[in-house]
């Protein structure tokens, strides 16, 4: 994921890909809230108040999204977050996310998590013995042999991981034509994500088959690319005897 950062004395800005909206970390208590925003407080690096800032602060962090994502539905879903992670948080508004807009909201906090737990934020506190993070994945020179097959949701591709940052799609590659819609007719995140994905790839790619090899930097990419992602891609691309390139490299313990 590329963000643009800038780092200042007082502050940290992080504007979100694909026009998403902002992000702006300070040290302290920062009660200036945007109209369109939500302030997460932490103490001890940990989520202690949403808008409204307990008595002790050691960091604010305010999440501005794009103009079509109401606040009030971003504040919802962090409250009952943190509620499901056992955090006893003043809940503020009652309003209700309406089912078209559940999915849209989820996608961006999920977003907003993952960028924050790339910095370092783990903000439920939760114990790492009980936390199901992503696992390690470790390339070497003889998994770079291997072809993976891709046969999912309508895509088939074969596909190398030939480096480190670099995983290969053969020409010839079966694409998914169109993603699915969230229930009032948008695009998620990630299907936005996978569109921008194959724009920057059109030249190798008609009537929804790759004409050339094409490069991607990870196996997240590859299902984005080939079948809009919504599933785990690490299970996805097996061997051909079914082994999946997960089970070849994963690093355990």
């Amino acid at each position: 994921m590329d963000l643009k950062v800038k780092i200042l004395k007082t502050k940290t800005e992080i504007t979100l890909p694909v026009n998403k909206g902002s992000l702006i970390i300070t040290k302290g208590k920062n009660q200036s809230i945007p109209t369109n925003g939500i302030a997460l407080y932490l103490n001890d690096g940990k989520l202690a108040g949403i808008q409204t800032p307990p008595t002790k602060v050691q960091r604010t962090i305010l999440i501005m999204p794009a103009w079509d994502l109401e606040s009030d539905y971003l504040f919802r879903s962090f409250a009952e977050a943190a509620s499901e992670n056992g955090l006893n948080l003043k809940q503020g508004s009652d309003v209700k996310i309406p089912g078209s807009q559940l999915k849209v909201v989820q996608d961006f906090r999920e977003l907003i998590m993952a960028i924050l737990g790339g910095l370092g934020f783990d903000l439920f506190g939760t114990p790492k013995k009980k936390f199901k993070g992503k696992p390690r994945h470790r390339w070497t020179k003889a998994v770079s042999q291997i072809a993976f097959k891709v046969d999912h949701d309508g895509s088939h591709a074969t596909v190398y991981w030939q480096k480190r940052n670099e995983m290969l799609i053969k020409a010839g590659a079966v694409m998914k034509p169109q993603p699915e819609l969230n229930k009032d007719g948008s695009l998620g995140f990630s299907a936005r994500f996978a569109e921008q994905l194959r724009s920057e790839h059109t030249d190798a790619v008609e009537n929804s088959v790759t004409t050339k090899d094409i490069v991607l930097k990870s196996v997240n990419e590859v299902g984005l690319f080939l079948y809009f992602g919504g599933t785990n891609s690490w299970l996805v691309l097996k061997d051909a005897a079914g082994k999946s390139i997960n089970e070849w490299t994963v690093v355990k313990g």
